[in-house]
This record gives structure tokens, C-alpha cells and sequence, in this order.
């Protein structure tokens, strides 16, 4: 789960970013409207929390251009409270508006909720043969076990059950998994499957060659 956040101030972003990489996203965070509006045209994000109130372009405009060529979940965040504003962010394609101040918690279960809506699913629960996942509580369990991943782990076993079956491509799952700012082994995709397989089961996810990995939903019906 990859997080685009745009905001200019320097303390609200860092603990912002702090708090949705607790939650398991990897984070790239501008400060400058441009920048993020260039970042979406060549990377891809699972979610945008957007500031209103940037220095270089004001934060509507920019959602604006962001809605025109993409349906990318966006929550709003800012200190706008005027009724007026509200609905014009709504309005302008926003998924959800959250004023400043605000409770971290309350920020992280509004995010799960858009993203969860983006994917056409009402709950934060997956369920997929024995394949239990609470994104909520960032618990997956196996046959009714729990199974402890780490954030890493844990992120690419959602990016693959949110579109069961689907074939991921490796640079699709490594720009959902790591923001720019990460080092990123060449392997290190790999060593994420296979601690995924160990830990869960070898047959779960599905190599195609040269592409990148699928979840293996025709065995995992198989295994109810």
C-alpha cells in the first residue's frame, strides 16, 4: 500500500507520514502541489491525503487535475471547516474530508474505509479459503492460526487478496510496496513471496516467469 501525502506543514507531515507508515504504507510526501501532481502521472498510489492549503497551487485545483485523469482514492485534510469549502471538496471528487485538528485513528479508519470502498468491499475483513485478513487489525490468520508477518509482508499479501487471482506485475508491486526515498534490493520482492510461502503455505502464490505473481485462488478454493 503505497500513500501519496501532500502537505505543507512541516510538523503535521511528519507526523502524518509517521503514522500511516505505523499502518503498514510506504509514504512519499510533498510538500509542493506540483510535485505531487507530477508524482501521479508516473507512479501509482493506493491512496492521496491532500493539504488545501499549499504554497504553489491551491489544494481543489489540484484535486481537480488529479480526478480528470485518475480515480485514485483522495481524502482531504485540512483546517477549511466552512460548509462551503466541504462541499466543494466533495464535490470536486474527494472521497472524504477531514478537518484539522484531528485524531490519528480516526484519519487511519477514514483511509481504510475509502480504500476499501475503491475495491468494491464493505469490511475490512478478506476472506479467501482459509485465508483470513483483518486489514483493521493488521491480522492474518491461516486455518484459523495466526500467522505474524511483518509490514512488508503483510502489505503485499493485501496488494495481491484486494484483486485475488489477478496477475501483478513486479514494478507494480514494488511501486505499491516501497516510496521513493527506500533502497530497494533487486531481490527483495522475492524474499517477501518467500517468507510469504513459508510462513502460510508454498502453493499460495503463483509465479508467472518474467512477469510478477498472482494468489493462486483456483487452489486456495481447493483448501476450505
Amino acid at each position: 500500500m503505497r500513500a501519496l501525502l501532500v502537505e505543507d506543514d512541516p510538523l503535521l507531515g511528519d507526523g502524518v507520514k509517521s503514522a500511516l507508515e505505523r499502518e503498514g504504507y510506504a509514504v512519499d510526501w510533498f510538500m509542493q502541489g506540483h510535485q505531487a501532481l507530477e508524482a501521479t502521472t508516473t507512479e501509482d498510489f493506493s491512496v492521496m491525503v491532500l493539504d488545501l492549503g499549499l504554497p504553489d497551487i491551491d489544494g481543489l485545483e489540484l484535486l481537480g487535475r488529479v480526478r480528470k485523469a485518475s480515480n485514485l482514492p483522495i481524502l482531504i485534510l485540512t483546517a477549511r471547516d466552512a460548509l462551503e469549502d466541504r462541499i466543494k471538496g466533495l464535490d470536486s471528487g474527494a472521497d472524504d474530508y477531514v478537518l484539522k485538528p484531528f485524531d490519528l485513528q480516526e484519519l487511519l479508519a477514514r483511509l481504510r474505509v475509502i480504500t476499501r470502498r475503491a475495491s468494491g468491499r464493505a469490511s475490512s475483513a478478506i476472506q479467501l479459503g482459509p485465508l483470513s485478513i483483518d486489514e483493521a487489525q493488521h491480522q492474518v490468520c491461516w486455518h484459523g492460526h495466526p500467522a505474524p508477518l511483518t509490514r512488508r509482508e503483510f502489505a503485499l499479501l493485501v496488494e495481491l487478496s484486494r484483486q485475488p487471482g489477478q496477475l501483478l506485475s513486479r514494478p507494480r508491486l514494488e511501486n505499491l510496496l516501497y516510496s521513493w526515498g527506500e533502497e530497494l534490493e533487486s531481490n527483495a520482492l522475492e524474499v517477501h513471496v518467500h517468507h510469504l510461502r513459508k510462513k502460510l503455505d508454498k502453493l499460495l502464490i503463483a509465479t508467472v516467469r518474467g512477469i510478477g505473481y498472482r494468489l493462486n485462488t483456483e487452489w486456495l478454493d481447493t483448501q476450505s
